[in-house]
């Protein structure tokens, strides 16, 4: 059955012109022929929707994004326009409108405020509201912090991503170390997908994170249900930040999910129409570091 699933995959993203069908082409071994001049094409439309200061319209998330998307095309022609990008997220750290600032009395008692976290990126303005927000995997966040935290997260991983080794940065890092130190619970104060996300951010950090990161893989191991999925938890973000991790604990609860995965394919090879071809793609990795056939 995995097998079917992934032929179904790859019958799919055989004929995708877009980012996600190279990394899908890429990651299974089948590059089409045409595909260098399609990634060289990809980035080049991706660089010109640019602003000047290395922005996409001046927006937090779709510039976060479009920083990840041009690491994954790899192109010559966007290292400059990466460079930028990147630096304009960077100028988001500790900016007013970033989780963690100011305190209160039970925010304090948490050591989630200013006295114990720093280093995060502000996606908004404190008065701008930003919930409910999807980040491009198809997971949504309706609450104000958790949208915040959450983009923060997105937005240290592509720095990490594009090796930009900032103070703020290792704040950032620190941060979410300590807050992992609090967490015994699959939820509570922090939602799972925090957790994920947290996972995700620090497993882009390395070797030198990598024993935090092999806690938090067994915590949403211990967590998972008997079904192959995870209670109060966006399955997809899950698989997605698992593989991240990729430790011997997250790759074996990635393969208790396959049956779980198997069951929402469709024969069209997706997962649905919610971030189809990224989910899609997601998907296809799991199941390919499931089988350890990537």
């Amino acid at each position: 059955m995995t097998r079917d699933a992934i032929d179904r995959l790859t019958l799919f993203f055989s004929r995708q012109q877009t980012r996600q069908g190279l990394l899908a082409r890429a990651a299974l071994g089948r590059p089409a022929p045409g595909d260098a001049e399609l990634c060289l094409r990809l980035a080049c439309t991706a660089v010109r929707e640019l602003r000047p200061d290395g922005s996409l319209r001046g927006a937090a998330l779709p510039t976060i994004w479009r920083a990840h998307e041009l690491l994954d095309l790899a192109a010559p022609v966007s290292a400059e326009s990466t460079r930028q990008a990147l630096q304009w997220v960077l100028q988001l750290q500790d900016k007013p409108g970033a989780y963690g600032e100011g305190c209160d009395r039970e925010r304090h008692g948490r050591r989630v405020c200013g006295h114990y976290l720093g280093g995060f990126f502000a996606p908004a303005a404190p008065t701008e509201r930003l919930a409910p927000v999807t980040l491009p995997n198809g997971k949504m966040y309706r609450a104000e912090p958790a949208a915040r935290f959450a983009l923060s997260c997105l937005a240290l991983r592509a720095v990490l991503r594009g090796a930009l080794d900032r103070p703020a940065v290792r704040r950032h890092l620190d941060s979410l170390t300590s807050l992992v130190e609090q967490w015994t619970a699959w939820g509570g104060y922090f939602p799972p997908d925090l957790i994920l996300a947290v996972m995700h951010a620090l497993a882009e950090a390395g070797a030198e994170r990598r024993d935090v990161v092999r806690r938090l893989a067994v915590l949403a191991a211990e967590h998972q249900s008997e079904d192959g999925g995870w209670p109060n938890t966006d399955f997809f973000h899950a698989l997605e930040a698992l593989r991240a991790a990729g430790t011997e604990e997250a790759r074996a609860a990635t393969r208790r999910a396959v049956p779980f995965l198997l069951s929402r394919q469709r024969p069209d090879g997706t997962f649905g129409p919610t971030a189809q071809q990224e989910r899609a793609l997601i998907g296809l990795r799991a199941l390919l570091w499931a089988e350890d056939v990537s």
